[in-house]
């Protein structure tokens, strides 16, 4: 079983393919991502702050999004260790350190596992109907976004934009919680060349993944002002919402539920 053609496709897969695949694709992202900010720089609130902020994510919303947000860094983080570390950790702090670091790192994927799938099943259900297709979504893909005809795209409460990560980031956290929970617990419903698919699928949709939440998460911090705002305190700037998100902002006055509030003065 250990001498196989299978087992030396996965070998190859694991030990080639996936290192200068993984590489290519997370360090182009961050390269893309980079250049990005030295051509556009950070995305301006144009109207300027208002001083006036808008209630645009309740605290149990983000605590949905922080419990998978902080979940996928330690798995990202630990699981990258497994793909990368024998190559850039290992030299550097040494095979007994590595071993304990490595040790840790596989304990806090595994266990750390079960509180992203429960942040992922609470963002399915919080955001699942924001999330769904609107009229207003064909005009601000008419427009680009806004890059197009220079103005701001009108948009619901989630433009297109981050409708796309939400349904692509379900997609692909439902790929790696079915592969990884077959490698948590393997053999007891699959094979050998099944448990090397679960893994392919896993390290495969995994670093995709992780491009994608990069640039999700260069968005809502250094790419555009005032986006980190909406879940660090929920609140938004008022001319931000109008610039980003005019129909929510318009539909949240209309129900009195914008929750407008100023700085004390």
């Amino acid at each position: 079983m250990l001498i196989q053609p299978a087992g030396r496709t996965w070998d190859y897969f694991h030990e080639v393919l996936l290192h200068w695949g993984a590489a290519v694709v997370i360090l182009g992202t961050i390269v893309l991502l980079a250049a990005a900010y030295l051509i556009m720089g950070r995305l301006r609130i144009s109207a300027g702050r208002s001083g006036r902020t808008v209630t645009r994510f309740r605290a149990f919303e983000r605590f949905s999004h922080w419990l998978t947000a902080v979940s996928f860094v330690v798995l990202g983080l630990t699981g990258l260790n497994i793909t990368f570390g024998k190559i850039v950790l290992l030299p550097v702090v040494g095979p007994e350190a590595f071993s304990e670091i490595s040790q840790a790192a596989k304990y806090a994927h595994n266990f750390t596992s079960f509180s992203f799938v429960a942040g992922l099943v609470l963002i399915v259900g919080i955001f699942f109907r924001d999330n769904l297709p609107a009229k207003v979504d064909i005009e601000w893909l008419k427009q680009g976004g806004g890059f197009i005809k220079s103005k701001h795209a009108p948009a619901g409460r989630f433009n297109p934009g981050e409708k796309a990560v939400y349904w692509l980031s379900l997609a692909a956290g439902l790929a790696v919680s079915i592969s990884g929970f077959l490698l948590l617990f393997p053999f007891y419903e699959t094979t050998v060349a099944e448990m090397q698919l679960a893994h392919v699928t896993h390290a495969v949709v995994a670093v995709l993944f992780i491009a994608l939440i990069l640039g999700h998460i260069y968005i809502g911090t250094l790419g555009m002002e005032g986006a980190f705002e909406a879940m660090g305190t929920g609140e938004v700037d008022s001319n931000w919402a109008k610039e980003h998100h005019d129909v929510w902002l318009a539909e949240q006055l209309e129900k009195g539920k914008a929750g407008y509030s100023a700085p004390a003065e």
